[in-house]
């Protein structure tokens, strides 16, 4: 993580020609739009989806919280914890309700609380996570709509629930690896080559989830966070522009590789897709169940905590498989 934040550090500040060319996207939903591409559902797109279910497994796609968990540390966001608040023989000693001795031995009383930062776990970005020159998505200005309660437009509560055709892409599979190196950087042509190995191909708002193996590290936190592999900036545009992809997420913390491709942005591909595109990202997406069955198509069925403000929140996201059908009628 010190290594990662020292890259940071280092980054050339001199080349500033792309940042001046670089703003954030007008939404063609109009201008009190603060969702996005989420707004290519419908009800047509969501019963579309669901009319092809499978029955059957049902795969959960989120990760377990736990303390000494993945967490981003770089720049100085807490850690998860959860405390006990209420344990059964503490409240026969505390008495916190007055209830008395006799009660407390016969009714038992647990409670807990937790505290974490919103991206930890499975979670999905909101579009005032990363802008660009004091504005978010949608020409948003963080001086004109962030109180002390935090933004006032764009936060994660503004989310729908998400009913969408899913898509993964096993790109370790695909190259033939268990997990891709430290610092891979997914290209356009690895996508290609392993929608061509899945024989799959991608439609405008889908939610397209990137396996790069990491997953397989999740429980030792400091080499599932180290220098993971991830996507790059011209296979994002790849998949938003020529595909139409409405989500991007993936098994690792970060999305997309480090160190940056470009000197005057350190996250290029978060600011891409959240403040250029409008596009959401999923983060620690557990995909492992997916790969191990070769599940490449499915239901995506998923909801946000509505966290008011907030740039992330966690998500619980199901993947129902789906009945193959003839593709000739998408014209594919």
């Amino acid at each position: 993580m010190k290594t990662f934040f020292f890259l940071i550090a280092s980054l050339a500040l001199a080349n500033f020609a792309e940042a001046r060319e670089r703003k954030v996207g007008t939404s063609p939903w109009g201008p009190s739009d603060e969702i996005g591409r989420l707004n290519l559902m419908s009800p047509q797109s969501q019963a579309a989806v669901l009319s092809r279910l499978a029955g059957g497994q049902a795969y959960d796609l989120a990760v377990e919280y736990f303390i000494g968990m993945p967490s981003w540390q770089a720049a100085g966001d807490p850690h998860y914890r959860i405390w006990m608040t209420h344990t059964p023989h503490g409240t026969v000693l505390d008495d916190p309700l007055g209830l008395g001795k006799v009660m407390n031995e016969h009714v038992s009383y647990t409670g807990a609380a937790i505290s974490m930062y919103t991206h930890m776990g499975t979670h999905i970005d909101a579009l005032n996570h990363f802008g660009l020159n004091g504005e978010i998505w949608n020409g948003f200005r963080a001086e004109d709509h962030v109180g002390d309660r935090g933004w006032q437009v764009a936060g994660v509560e503004n989310f729908p629930p998400i009913i969408a055709r899913g898509v993964l892409l096993d790109v370790a599979s695909a190259k033939g690896l268990k997990i891709l190196p430290d610092g891979y950087r997914i290209s356009q042509a690895d996508i290609e080559l392993t929608l061509a190995k899945q024989k799959l191909n991608l439609r405008e708002g889908d939610v397209v989830l990137l396996r790069t193996g990491r997953m397989h590290d999740y429980e030792n936190a400091a080499k599932y966070m180290h220098n993971p592999p991830g996507l790059g900036l011209a296979a994002a545009k790849f998949l938003v522009e020529k595909n139409g992809a409405m989500i991007i997420g993936a098994d690792n913390l970060s999305l997309e590789a480090f160190p940056s491709e470009l000197e005057s942005d350190y996250v290029p591909v978060h600011t891409y897709l959240l403040a250029e595109q409008g596009t959401p990202i999923l983060e620690l997406v557990f995909l492992e169940e997916l790969a191990r069955d070769k599940v490449y198509e499915f239901a995506f069925v998923g909801s946000a905590l509505k966290l008011r403000g907030a740039d992330a929140a966690p998500i619980r996201p199901l993947a129902l498989p789906l009945q193959q059908i003839d593709l000739q009628i998408f014209g594919e």
